[in-house]
């Protein structure tokens, strides 16, 4: 992510960071190979081994892995996300704050470990919290106001009390089991 965001900015946005590369712009190459590096040492001898290449040479072996990872630090993949057709356009600056403050707040990751997460890693830890949320804590989809109408009819039939939740306890004891980590 910390990639990403200094990319962004870089040219003032994609668009335009992407422009960049396809005339190929050495030093936007060079700043690419930089900033998204893990280990200073191996971009810096990347780069060294380039200086005596033709821009030739230099294009053919950097072109495709550039323009690949401008791409993984911008596309998220099919997250739930991104799959919601309504969902308002948000400026990359903005979403990258907000993922920041979600992945430290929310999952308890190490801003060191936000910064070097990328874009479909933390689209799909917070799938998998939001999921485990609702293991632990149901879905407003799930919520019901007592039982449905057929139980009310079953549990009549029965002789039961028609507004027993019967489904409601069972989904209950099921979530209270795994709170405590053992079954009832």
């Amino acid at each position: 992510m910390r990639a990403a965001i200094r990319l962004e900015a870089l040219h003032n946005g994609f668009p335009a960071l992407l422009t960049k590369i396809h005339q190929f712009d050495l030093t936007t190459v060079r700043n690419i190979i930089a900033y998204a590096a893990t280990d200073q040492d191996a971009a810096q001898a990347v780069l060294l081994s380039l200086a005596g290449s033709s821009i030739r040479d230099i294009q053919q072996a950097c072109i495709g892995p550039v323009f690949a990872l401008v791409m993984g630090l911008t596309l998220t993949g099919g997250s739930k996300e991104t799959a919601n057709e309504e969902a308002e356009l948000v400026a990359w600056p903005d979403l990258y704050a907000s993922l920041f403050k979600r992945v430290t707040g929310q999952l308890g990751w190490t801003p060191q470990e936000a910064w070097n997460a990328t874009l479909p890693e933390i689209f799909l830890a917070l799938e998998g919290h939001e999921d485990w949320m609702k293991v632990l804590h149901g879905s407003p989809e799930e919520d019901q106001d007592g039982p449905s109408e057929e139980q009310r009819k079953q549990n009549e039939a029965q002789g039961l009390d028609a507004e027993f939740d019967r489904a409601g306890l069972m989904a209950l004891k099921a979530v209270s089991a795994l709170k405590v980590g053992q079954t009832v």
